[in-house]
This record gives C-alpha cells, structure tokens and sequence, in this order.
C-alpha cells in the first residue's frame, strides 16, 4: 500500500479506494510503530472473510482511510469558513463607506464568532490523528472480540455476570485510547507532537485531551450491551454543560467529524462503507466526496454543527440504507454468525492456555491480555494460528482443553460448520422480552438436546439509532440561505421510506449434525405456538 516516494511534507499511500493521499509526516511516524502496524493482521470485518473471500482487508487500511477523509472534511470545512469571514469582511468595508449596506452589531458579533470558530491547522492534525488512531484498541476478528468473545467472558458456567467486568466496563474505544497513549510513551512521540505546535503535557494539553475524546467522548463513558458497528446517538443540547476539555464549545463541530454521536454521519463511515463494499462486491450508493463538497458549519441553537445542503438527504438516506444492507448481506450474515460462534467456543477453550507475556514479565490469558498494552500489542488474529498449530517444543499448552479448541477451528477450515436451525423476527425489541424468548426457546430444546449443543443469538439490523429515523436528527441548509439551519421532515423527502427503522431477529445454530433434526423440528414446534413470523427455510448451513 505504501508508495516509497518521500518528502519532507508529507509521505503518499497509494490507496484502492481513495486513490493516491499524502500523509502528515506526524501520521507516518505513528504508523510505522509496532502498536499501529499490530491493525495489518486484525481482519476488518471478522468472521466475513469466511463467507465473502474478498473481504480480506484489515483494521490498518482503514485507519489510514479514516485519518486521510478526516483531514478531507476538516479542511473543506474550514474553506468554507474562510470563503463566510471573507464574506462579511467586504460588507463590513462597504457598510463604512455607503450608508445603503448596513452591518449592525449582531453582524459584528457574528464575524467575532465566526474567527473564534475557524478550523486552525492544529485542529486539523488533531482530528487527522484521532481518525488514524481511532481502531487501535481493537482485539482479534474486531468486533467479534470485544462483541461476542467479551460477552461470554462475562458469564460464567452459571449465567452470573463477572462483577470484575461489570464494575469496568471494557470497550474497544477505551483501548484505543490506552494504546494511544502507549504508543505515544514508548515511542516516545510526544515531542515529535510537540514540534508540530501540538499541546500534550502537563495541564497545558489540550490538544491530547481533544484527540481522546474524538475516539471516546464523555457520553460514552457508559455501559454498551453490544459491539455494534456505529454508536448511538447522543443529545447535545446546548442548555446542558459542555462536557469536553480538549476544545471549547465555539468549535463543538470538529467532534462530528470521526465519530459523529448526533446523527451518525461521519468520516468512519464513509471509509468502511467504501472499502468493505468493494471487498464485498457489494454496490456502495453513497457519494461520500459529494457529502464534503457540500458540507458547511451552521449555528443550530447556539451550537455549531455540520451541515448538507437541503437536495443531498436522498443520498444520506441512501447511506443509511447501505448501512443497513452491508448487516443484513455480510456482518450478519448467518454464515458469518456460525464461524463466529465457532470462533468464540474456540477461544473460550484455549483462553487460560493462549499466554502472552506483558508488562513486568507478566503472562495474562487470553481474555486479560487486554488490560495491559504490551500484551494487547501481541494479541490478533493470529491466535487462531496459535491453537491450530501450538509450537511442539513449549509447554505453553495444556493439551486437552487446547485440542478441543483445534478441533473446533479444523471445522472451521474443512467447512463443516454449525448448522442453521431457523430464525424468526421477534415482535418485541425490549431487553426483558428478548430474554423472555431465548429462556422461552432454550427450555424447549433442552427437552430434545443437550444444553451444549446449540447456541441462541439476537441479531440486530437497523439505521444505526435503533428505532428512529437518523435524518430527524439531521441539520441542512439551502442553496439561497446556506447560514441558517434546519431540519427536513420526512414526509418532505418521499412516500417511500420506511417506516420502521430497526428489528431483531432470533437465530438458531445447532453445534452437531446428530441434533439437527430435533432441533429443528422443535424450532418450528416453538414458533409455532408463539405466533412468531418466520422466515421459510429449511435449508442447512453450506
């Protein structure tokens, strides 16, 4: 990927989707560590690439993408910031010389604003950095590990939540920035920061502060029941306390930009809708460089916020929808589901047998290796690599529990996979009734197979804000008025959008091929009696 041409400005990648992008010389310098080059051997989007055989590209492509569109939007934001200034610069001359053109004091307020405002070249770096580093804290298969392995950790062999887990609750976006600031340290890159104008020591570092709260804001500081690939919305009414430190409130757009909690529209998702959609062979509908273009700041109820131009909700719709259509045909895919399962019975086995060796010359298991940095460094997809082929001459391994975990990821690679029973569309969306129909099904296909031999899962497929209709959250501005902001009510877009925006299904996986058909014929026995919709299969996993 890298093009060896150098300068001292900068260093060009050649990129398959953003083509030929030039790289801050800091960039590079956090690239080439040990802790950022780890992204090459986690996969991107996990147990796809055994379902999708393109979908090979991994964590490290797509940081580089991410940092390369942040500095894109910054830098088109700030055009137009400066093209606004201009603008009433030339009235403010001509109000001075000809009575006819006014410029009163709210004008004069509103160009003070504006200058406070614009997007500095720290700024710029500040938010290129965040979006190269946001992913960094990602573990094996990426969101499988902090999704599905995590969740299993977190119960042990009675269902009972591990209180150690639930007190410190763990997430990528907590890792990254620990990784972050490993990498910083042992790289010793913050007085490289520091040339390049950046504030990161002592009290004075606000430029540090800005960049971990673009990968974790204050409002995620909460519990997440899911690994989800977009984060929920957060309100951000201007009423309520400014929560960040890195920034001040006059420029509370540059948080939109990597990872937007207001409407979800954001640089992240403009790479990996691209380049998953490309290695999927997957047709992408969303312009992202048309989203640019016509991106703009515009002051909504005393909080500045970006903004697209009134004809462009089509295409963020059609965003929303792609979103939807990359769950539904690949990161949910129940292929992709049953060797993710697989993946994760693996790793539960071998976890206190997979070792790695941390900071102090401390080993941690699989599962802990994540609270130490050094560790963590070590840890990705090549576990599986681990299990399958253990080194003879250690004694690393404790023979049996490892065998049984090889055993599972040779099915995997001879193709002989969990087996789909069925699913169905639940009715009800809320936690408690969720948990009400998996006990509900569990207790009846334990009368015909054992525990062991099945797995229950909720799949969910929406827009990305559960329920709602993300362009209700969703500013824009017209082409004769492009300052003043607002929001388009969806009967004003079309007659054809949807009108629920989320749902969840219920999935069935049967372990061994002997089970099969009971388990089946108890699926249907079950759905049946509870009035369920179904889908109408009756097909076995490839």
């Amino acid at each position: 990927m890298e093009n060896q041409h150098d300068t001292e400005e900068s260093k060009v990648f050649n990129d398959p989707i953003h083509g030929h992008i030039e790289l801050h010389p800091l960039l590079v310098k956090i690239i080439n560590t040990p802790q950022f080059q780890r992204l090459r051997n986690i996969k991107q989007l996990g147990g796809v690439y055994f379902v999708y055989p393109g979908a090979s590209h991994n964590r490290f492509e797509h940081s580089i993408g991410v940092a390369h569109l942040a500095g894109e939007l910054a830098k088109a934001l700030k055009v137009k910031q400066l093209e606004q200034i201009k603008r009433m610069e030339e009235l403010e001359k001509m109000s001075t010389n000809l009575e006819v053109v006014k410029f009163g004091p709210e004008d004069v307020k509103k160009l003070a604003e504006l200058k406070e405002s614009l997007i500095s070249d720290q700024d710029v770096l500040c938010v290129q950095i965040a979006g190269l580093c946001h992913d960094l804290g990602h573990g094996p298969f990426s969101h499988f590990f902090d999704g599905m392995f995590m969740d299993a950790i977190k119960r042990d062999k009675k269902g009972k939540a591990d209180k150690e887990v639930i007190n410190k609750e763990w997430t990528h976006e907590k890792a990254s920035i620990e990784m972050f600031n490993y990498l910083l340290d042992k790289n010793d890159l913050k007085k490289v920061m520091k040339t390049y104008g950046l504030k990161v020591d002592g009290k004075d570092n606000n430029d540090l502060e800005f960049i971990e709260e673009m990968i974790e804001k204050p409002q995620d500081k909460k519990p997440l029941n899911d690994a989800a690939q977009d984060n929920e919305p957060q309100n951000n009414d201007a009423s309520k306390k400014w929560p960040y430190k890195g920034r001040e409130e006059k420029k509370s757009f540059l948080y939109e930009i990597v990872s937007n909690k207001e409407s979800g529209i954001d640089v992240d998702k403009f790479d990996y809708f691209a380049r998953d959609c490309h290695h999927l062979g997957i047709r992408n509908n969303f312009d992202h460089q048309r989203f640019i273009m016509f991106a703009r700041v515009c002051d909504v109820n005393g909080r500045k916020h970006i903004c697209s131009r009134d004809k462009e909700v089509a295409n963020l719709y059609d965003m929303f929808h792609t979103r939807n259509s990359l769950h539904r045909r690949a990161y949910q895919h129940r292929v992709t589901k049953s060797v993710e399962i697989m993946i994760k019975d693996a790793l539960l086995k071998a976890d206190h047998h997979i070792l790695t060796k941390g900071s102090g010359g401390t080993t941690l298991c699989l599962s802990k290796a994540k609270t130490d940095m050094e560790a963590y460094t070590k840890l990705t997809d090549q576990v599986i690599e681990r299990i399958l082929h253990p080194c003879s001459c250690s004694n690393e391994f404790t023979p049996s529990p490892l065998e049984e975990a090889r055993m599972i990821l040779q099915r995997i690679m001879s193709r002989d996979l969990y087996q789909f029973v069925g699913e169905t569309k639940l009715k009800k969306e809320d936690q408690e009734e969720i948990k009400k129909m998996k006990d509900s099904l569990e207790n009846e296909l334990v009368k015909v197979i054992s525990k062991d031999s099945f797995e229950i899962t909720v799949v969910t497929l929406d827009y990305g804000m559960k329920n709602k209709d993300p362009i209700n959250t969703t500013y824009f501005y017209t082409k004769a008025n492009p300052t003043e902001a607002f929001k388009i009510p969806r009967e004003q877009v079309s007659k054809l959008l949807p009108v629920c925006f989320a749902e969840k299904i219920l999935r069935v996986y049967c372990k061994n091929s002997a089970s099969l058909r009971d388990a089946k014929f108890c699926f249907q026995r079950w759905y049946h009696e509870n009035d369920f919709l179904t889908e109408d299969r009756d097909r076995a996993t490839p």
